[in-house]
Formats: C-alpha cells, structure tokens, sequence
C-alpha cells in the first residue's frame, strides 16, 4: 500500500508499505476513503518533536472495514466507520468515565499511522463508530474532522463551560480553535471571542458562530478580552495551540473561577504556580475523548446540523502530502484533505 512516512523535519515521503494485518482478535483493518494532515503533524515537521528514524504519519481517518478479528462483534466488514485517533476499549472504568483518550489499553493512532491507503485499528469495537451507511461525497469532510478536531475542539468547549448565557474566548485560529467556536456555539454560548491575525480564518469563525474578534496576542489579548468583558475575563477559554504564551493569554483572558479547556499539544510550557494559585481558574484539558463525543457528532453531521467540514480549504490526493504539509506549515491551509 502506499503511505506518507516522514524521514526528517521537512521530509515528507509517499512510499510503499506493507499491508496491514490482523495482530489482535481486537483488531479491524480498513480500508481509508479520506485522512488528513493535523496541526500536530507540523510539530515533528519543523523539528520541535524529534523523530526516531522513517516514521508514518497520520491519526485521522475515515474509511471502510475490509476484515476484522475474531473477538469483533459489534463491526462487519463493509461497514463504512470513523473513529478516534486514540483506541480504546470503551468499557474500562476510564472510558466510563467519558475519557477513553486515557484508556487503561489506549493505542495512539498517530504511532500505526493512517495517513495511508490502509490502517489497522486497535480495539475496534470500542474505537471505531459506524455510519448509518454509505456517506455522501459532501459529508465525507466533515465526518472525517469528527475523527480529531471537531472532537477535539468539542471537548475544549466541554472543558470550557461553553453555555447559555457564557462567554468564550478562544487562543488559537487553526482547525481545532475553529472547530472550538463551533461547538462552543453548538453548546449555546452567549458570545464567543474568536483570538485570529488572518483575514481567512476570522470569516470562518464569524461563519461558525464567532461574535467577536480579537487580534491582539499576549498581554495586549488578555487586555482586549478583559475590556470587552466589563474588565472580569471570559467565563471560559480554549487553548488551542501549546505554546507557552498561548497558555498564558488563556489563563489571563479567564476570569476568577473561570474555566480553561486545553487541548493544545503542548510543548516546553511552564506555568507558574503562584501566579496560577492567585488566578482562581479551573484548568481542565489533555488529549480530547474524541470517542466520548463521536456517535452525537456523526449525528449532528449526518442531518447536516454542523458543518465542520468547512475548515478543510486544501484537498489533495495522497501522493501529493508533502505538498500538503508544505502549504500547512506556510499557513496557506487551515487544514488539508488527503484523497484516496
């Protein structure tokens, strides 16, 4: 089959790999219809992350069950599916709990690599979902944002409070800050304060619901949310980035008792803890379960209420990924689709 790998930061490569096979009596195999490239794919990309030799890349995925385990029973093969990029059982006393993300069995996707024709799915019947049947072609970009950052940015506004009669800032205009903005709506938020320098993106956030704009950064952002705020902060935040300013901008744009959904992968952030002790926010984050979210997701989808897909503004056969992860890395795509 044919897959992207990267080698080192800057190369991208499609090269042939062996198809993949049943390992476990848990396991599925798929064929993908559609994956894409993650803002979190930049971070190996630009050599913040380092790579332990050719790595395949990819966490996200819709597709097609071609065989399944013998202990699979609530998948068949020619089921159309999405799921998670983390697998999990579903049934663990974490994954009852609504965070399957940190199942006692979890599997990081993003280490088998989906950015490819085929992929091997751990733990299928907790992991992946089944469509009511065959997508239409138009619905295929937004079933596959459920798969990572709709879910994500979903969760963020979960973790948030996003609701009726709340405010929500949101750090960070790439796919997942987006999708944040939309949930945060979806879940009846009041007013959302979408933080973006680009003329692009701030449209699609207006079109997802955003009320307001900030394009501040930093400390001129936090005093921007605040003066729009009558001085208190925002009653929830999304941090969608991982950086150590963009942690900082969110917990200074919340107010006291406020609450912070990070999401944000995060990299060489330091918080500091008198500063945090004195801000009275609750913080409330990690990598999103995505799984929790995901049958009301492809619901809301499926009747065409949300429309995720949106943030998908390049779309390239796999071949061309490097190009794909090229045009991410220049911020001239919020998002890339990969066909098949």
């Amino acid at each position: 089959m044919r897959a992207v790998v990267m080698h080192a930061p800057g190369d991208v490569r499609v090269e042939d790999r062996a198809d993949p096979v049943i390992l476990e009596p848990t396991d599925a195999v798929i064929r993908t219809t559609a994956v894409c490239i993650c803002g979190s794919d930049l971070w190996p990309y630009r050599g913040v992350e380092m790579l332990d030799g050719p790595t395949p890349m990819g966490h996200e995925y819709l597709g097609i069950v071609e065989e399944v385990g013998e202990a699979v029973s609530t998948i068949a093969v020619g089921d159309h599916v999405v799921g998670s990029f983390v697998a999990s059982d579903n049934t663990c006393e974490i994954c009852r709990a609504g965070y399957q993300s940190r199942c006692v069995h979890q599997v990081m996707m993003g280490g088998i690599g989906t950015q490819a024709e085929r992929a091997r799915i751990p733990l299928a019947d907790g992991t992946l979902v089944r469509l009511p049947g065959v997508p239409d072609e138009d619905l295929v970009p937004s079933l596959l944002a459920a798969s990572d950052v709709l879910g994500t940015g979903w969760f963020a506004a979960v973790a948030a409070e996003a609701g009726p009669g709340r405010t929500i800032a949101v750090v960070g205009d790439g796919a997942v800050g987006l999708m944040g903005v939309l949930a945060a709506r979806r879940l009846g938020a009041e007013r959302v304060i979408a933080m973006s320098r680009h003329a692009d993106r701030q449209a699609l956030a207006r079109r997802f619901g955003a009320t307001d704009i900030v394009t501040e950064r930093g400390q001129a952002g936090v005093d921007r949310i605040r003066a729009l705020t009558d001085g208190l902060g925002a009653h929830g935040v999304i941090e969608a980035v991982g950086t150590q300013e963009s942690m900082e901008q969110a917990i200074g744009a919340a107010r006291p008792g406020g609450h912070v959904g990070f999401v944000g992968v995060t990299h060489d952030v330091e918080l500091n803890g008198l500063d945090l002790f004195f801000s009275s926010v609750h913080l409330h984050g990690g990598p999103a379960p995505v799984r929790r979210f995901l049958p009301e997701l492809v619901e809301l989808i499926w009747d065409r209420t949300i429309d995720p897909g949106l943030v998908f503004d390049l779309t390239l056969p796999l071949e061309e990924a490097a190009a794909g992860y090229e045009a991410m890395d220049q911020r001239r795509a919020t998002k890339v689709l990969l066909t098949l």
